[in-house]
């Protein structure tokens, strides 16, 4: 389960430093700061999901949901988005390390 969560926090991390790079070199030709909101970056990949995953939240899980909460989320930066995410998984994977040494468990 862990090497699952870890894996999950992997891929977030590498989407964050993909939209992170998208943006600056979208920022460099544009000689202005272009920061993607992720509900635009989603629905310039997939529109259909984008609408899909309205309607299930919609309807299966709350109304109420989508309008605050979820459109708050796509109006975020698409990197900061996936770096919340890969922090998240990580730390649920997280686990103390063993203490090492002959006295370590008092």
């Amino acid at each position: 389960m862990r090497f699952l969560l870890r894996a999950i926090s992997m891929i977030a991390l590498a989407l964050a430093v993909i939209a992170g790079v998208i943006d600056a070199i979208k920022s460099v030709a544009a000689s202005e700061v272009v920061i993607s909101p992720l509900g635009a970056v989603w629905f310039g990949l997939s529109p259909d999901s984008l609408n899909l995953a309205q309607a299930v939240i919609q309807r299966n899980v709350h109304p109420y949901l989508w309008d605050p909460i979820m459109q708050w989320i796509l109006l975020q930066p698409a990197w900061a988005v996936f770096l919340v995410l890969s922090l998240f998984f990580y730390l649920i994977a997280w686990r103390r390390p063993k203490p090492a040494g002959r006295f370590a468990a008092r």
